[in-house]
């Protein structure tokens, strides 16, 4: 009979895995006995929560989810930021820990790493959080937390083992792993969906995250229907780049607002409707007054923060699909000049939150035109999400959204880096941010890919410190001395360049590409010049 610990790494295989983060401990090593003959490939962060910001890095990339293995206790409360930036953002992970013994559990007796209950302090940051009392109800388990990563909204799918459970003996049964299919919509709703749209004169389209594994069904529907769409900043990419009815990310802005609000039929697809995206100015200006058609694949989703006219429980792309068939005709709205209107209006790029950054997201484009750009909360990554345009989906993503997390940017990036080896990946952090996980950097080093780190260095939490000023409060707490990131890169045998023009940002990135492991370039924002 096999260990249920190795029957586990078996499962994982069949289920499609390919990439396990972790940190071995005490109550782990049964999980890593076999591991080495599994054909997964780990990867030893330096902390837990770059484990959970790396498999969701990972999974964003690449649509795949991958596994975490981590210690009962402190490795689990390390991992549960991550968890919680993941759930917010609808993003894969599969998160297996151990936990103590079954007949010691709940009984508070200070054994190593315990929690009061680890799989209740855990549910709140995951789908759901189950302990494996059986090795027989291992593959029910598993197949629950695939059949949510495939069919419903997806999230982190928490599994811990009990240090008894691990190295049980396992039933020899040959894995069934289900085809999963998400829910689809009823031709009542389809058809119903599709005369609205058709009716509509002014009609617009949003498109969230959930758009992201649909790109060419849903860009076509746009198309189909001459509508402008908004794009939230999970969703960029989807239309590609430079698309005439692509509004981009502009619904928390007063002329986004406007066309939104004049807008006779809304059709929301894979879209939360939340407040980093539709209400960054937090002042509850978003508003849809014509009818309002919702396609989730979450049916609680459905009904929150904008109640829905008609609300489709189904696949974004199968009701793509499904209205692609019931507008058969090229509809003629302007959509296009809507746009434009709305554009010039907006005026992006003078924005004064936007304009100081632009040349230099400018020459991260230019530099690295097939990039994966993956940001941290920090002021080139908030401008970013509104003027930032990319080829396809997958290649724009960070923690400004959702949960809001510092410390993603980096170790986010070097699991998409592990994800998609072919493509540039650069990790958009600030000197902040960064601090929060700069141990990354010796992982990243570790796994030998060639990541651009580029660092918008305002020594201290410059977004903070900006709004304390905005909002005349004392500065306290965020002018702090960054560290020479340069040695530091060097005391790691990493590459690390100092910057200040748009030129030499250049040649930095482009060099990244050709380096056997990761690149840091410290920009000196305050001495930054075009």
């Amino acid at each position: 009979m096999t260990q249920c610990a190795h029957r586990l790494l078996e499962l994982l295989v069949a289920h499609g895995i390919e990439t396990v983060f972790g940190i071995p401990g005490v109550h782990t090593v049964e999980l890593y006995r076999g591991l080495p003959d599994s054909g997964l490939r780990h990867v030893t962060p330096r902390h837990e929560q770059g484990a959970g910001f790396m498999a969701d890095g990972y999974a964003r990339a690449t649509g795949k989810p991958a596994a975490c293995f981590i210690i009962s206790g402190p490795g689990m409360t390390n991992i549960a930021t991550a968890m919680g930036q993941a759930l917010a953002d609808s993003v894969p992970m599969l998160v297996i820990s151990s936990v103590n013994r079954r007949d010691t559990l709940g009984r508070g007796q200070g054994r190593l790493h315990e929690l009061p209950d680890q799989q209740h302090t855990l549910s709140g940051v995951s789908v759901f959080s189950h302990t494996l009392q059986t090795p027989e109800a291992l593959p029910e388990v598993l197949g629950r937390a695939f059949a949510v990563f495939k069919s419903a909204r997806p999230g982190p799918v928490h599994i811990e083992i009990p240090l008894d459970v691990m190295a049980l003996p396992a039933p020899e049964t040959r894995p069934r792993i289900a085809e999963v299919f998400p829910p689809t919509a009823p031709d009542a709703a389809l058809a119903w969906a599709a005369d609205w749209l058709a009716d509509a004169e002014r009609p617009l389209v949003l498109l969230g995250g959930g758009c992201v594994a649909a790109g060419d069904a849903v860009r076509t529907l746009v198309e189909r229907l001459d509508a402008p769409a908004m794009t939230t900043i999970n969703a960029k990419g989807v239309l590609g780049c430079d698309h005439p009815l692509d509004l981009g990310a502009c619904a928390s802005l007063p002329a986004g607002r406007e066309l939104a609000r004049h807008a006779d039929v809304v059709l929301a697809l894979g879209t939360e409707l939340g407040e980093t995206d539709y209400d960054l100015t937090f002042d509850g200006g978003f508003h849809l007054d014509g009818r309002l058609i919702r396609v989730d694949i979450d049916a609680q989703q459905l009904a929150r923060n904008q109640a829905a006219d008609l609300a489709l429980l189904a696949d974004v792309g199968e009701v793509a699909l499904g209205l692609l068939e019931r507008l058969p005709h090229q509809a003629t709205r302007e959509g296009a000049a809507r746009v434009a209107d709305t554009r010039a209006a907006l005026a992006l790029r003078d924005a004064e939150d936007v304009a100081p950054y632009a040349d230099f997201l400018d020459t991260l484009r230019e530099a690295l035109p097939n990039a994966t750009i993956v940001g941290d909360s920090t002021g080139p990554v908030y401008a970013g999400n509104f003027i930032t345009e990319m080829p396809a989906p997958r290649r724009w993503f960070n923690s400004a959204t959702g949960y809001g997390t510092l410390g993603y940017g980096l170790p986010a990036a070097l699991g998409a880096a592990l994800g998609v080896p072919e493509r540039p990946v650069i990790a958009l952090v600030g000197d902040g941010g960064l601090m929060f996980t700069l141990g990354e950097l010796a992982t990243a080093r570790d796994s030998g890919v060639p990541l651009a780190i580029v660092i918008w260095n305002n020594a201290g939490y410059g977004e903070i410190r900006r709004y304390m000023d905005a909002q005349d409060v004392p500065r306290l707490g965020v002018d702090l001395p960054a560290p020479d990131f340069v040695t530091l890169a060097k005391s790691l045998d990493c590459y690390g360049v100092r910057v200040s023009t748009p030129a030499a940002l250049h040649q930095a990135l482009q060099a990244s590409r050709q380096a056997p492991g990761p690149t840091l370039i410290d920009v000196e924002a305050h001495q930054w010049s075009a």
